[in-house]
């Protein structure tokens, strides 16, 4: 949870932001869920999240490493 004051966190020092104004980096588990629910990808993803001061928000910023070279239209056709 964010504390929704501008002041120091005694548990966390990203913590003690100001919610309204600043994006807050954060912890998530949703990197190892994808490995549990798609095996292939387990122990192959790290994530983080973000805490960001809007109502209603969703962000992937998705980096890999590919085995060969490719292009953006041929990555596009692929997803």
């Amino acid at each position: 949870t964010q504390k929704t004051v501008d002041g120091p966190s005694m548990k966390d020092w990203r913590g003690g932001r100001a919610a309204s104004f600043n994006i807050i980096p954060s912890s998530t588990g949703a990197a190892k869920a994808v490995g549990k629910v798609l095996p292939a990808l387990n122990g192959k993803l790290t994530g983080m999240a973000f805490r960001v001061p809007t109502v209603d928000v969703s962000v992937v910023d998705l980096t890999v490493r590919l085995a060969k070279a490719a292009s953006y239209e041929e990555i596009k056709n692929t997803i």
